[in-house]
């Protein structure tokens, strides 16, 4: 038995939750962006007590103890050895994104992404006035691929500065192996392209899969490659803004940091400090609990998916909570299926376009809730689509 309550429905509308708070219509369920209807690890929640019962929040200084914890934590998780001088810190891996693209580019270059990706790599790329290429994922067979081919012709372009890598993926869920990431790192290499490395969703990876930071697999890969991590989707701490951004090479780190003081995005809040500290010194044991009851939810929506709406194509969840459904079958465009699900059904997901035109005929579902929610949600999408199967 856990010691852990996550089939505990906690009510969060009126919390200014941008999930729950941002529908004003009564009954809609959200189940689309990536945050956990879960309270987070006990160790942090104690740790924000003790910091506000002392009832001051001056400015705040990043301690010895913050680095160490963030060292720790690679080290022992992810064999990923880090100096205490690679860590810049800030508001958020968004931020994070952006301050890179901008450090290592200048308005025009070019940055090449894989879609169907993250939504805000867009954004970023566009906001630092880069021009956006697309190294589409290979989907056969049920699974998604690198198309190496294709990687190595667009790397070869010159004004391809930069490569964003998501790994994990998100949306497709993939945990791209140590083999993937050597011919991703290779081919950069030699078009001399900086990887820039999301790995925001680095601790939520199940059975049969292991996170490979790419920075740790060769010492070359470290010096030309610059890592974006946070604690937040591990655990559920996307309204507290901290992230952590590591850069081995010196002249990269300098760059990076001259961009994050400029845009004033160089300072972190007083309880961002308690949460990094708890989480990666004391939050392991209920991270564990949690990646078993996340994956358990996966199995639940896969039996169901496989029962009531087999047309439908659930896609192996290497790692995330974000679970990604070919419904091509239904011949409707991604964008269709959303609206009739958030009309009809009052359920919101995420269409599958919104992460570049290759998400086109999928949604991402959000999986990270108690089971009584999980299952509520897919209700709904029988009673949308299950009609449509005939067999």
């Amino acid at each position: 038995m856990t010691p852990y309550n996550f089939d505990e429905i906690i009510p969060r509308r009126n919390t200014n939750s941008y999930k729950w708070d941002s529908d004003k219509e009564d009954g809609i369920l959200p189940m689309w962006v990536a945050d956990m209807d879960f309270r987070t690890a006990p160790a942090i929640i104690d740790a924000f007590v003790k910091r506000a019962q002392h009832g001051i929040f001056g400015y705040t200084k990043v301690p010895q103890e913050y680095y160490e914890a963030v060292i720790k934590w690679f080290g022992k998780r992810h064999a990923f050895s880090i100096k205490k001088e690679w860590i810049l810190f800030t508001t958020g891996v968004v931020p994070a994104l952006s301050a890179v693209i901008k450090a290592l580019t200048v308005p025009g270059d070019k940055v090449m992404v894989q879609t169907p990706v993250y939504n805000c790599f867009f954004s970023s790329i566009r906001n630092d006035q880069c021009e956006i290429v697309t190294n589409e994922l290979l989907y056969k067979d049920g699974t998604y691929r690198i198309d190496f081919d294709d990687l190595e012709q667009k790397a070869a372009d010159p004004k391809v500065k930069v490569m964003l890598l998501c790994n994990p993926h998100n949306p497709v869920g993939r945990v791209w192996t140590k083999a993937e990431l050597e011919r991703i790192g290779e081919i950069c290499l030699r078009h001399h392209v900086v990887v820039v490395s999301d790995e925001i969703h680095c601790d939520l990876v199940y059975p049969g899969h292991t996170h490979i930071p790419f920075a740790s697999v060769r010492e070359e890969f470290l010096l030309h490659s610059v890592t974006c991590t946070a604690p937040s989707k591990t655990f559920n701490l996307a309204g507290i803004q901290v992230a952590n951004i590591i850069a081995a090479d010196e002249e990269i780190r300098r760059k990076i940091d001259k961009v994050l003081n400029i845009n004033e995005v160089c300072e972190i809040n007083a309880f961002a400090v308690e949460a990094v500290i708890a989480a990666y010194n004391e939050g392991e044991a209920w991270l564990e609990a949690l990646k078993k009851y996340l994956y358990d939810n996966y199995n639940c929506l896969k039996e169901f998916f496989q029962c009531y709406l087999p047309h439908l194509s659930v896609l192996p969840l290497e790692a995330t909570y974000l679970v990604w459904v070919d419904c091509r079958a239904l011949q409707r465009t991604s964008s269709e299926i959303e609206k009739i699900l958030l009309e009809k059904e009052k359920l919101r997901i995420n269409e599958g376009t919104m992460y570049g035109a290759a998400g086109e005929g999928f949604i991402r579902i959000n999986i990270a809730c108690p089971k009584a929610l999980l299952t509520e949600g897919l209700e709904r999408i029988k009673n949308a689509f299950g009609s449509l199967h005939q067999g």
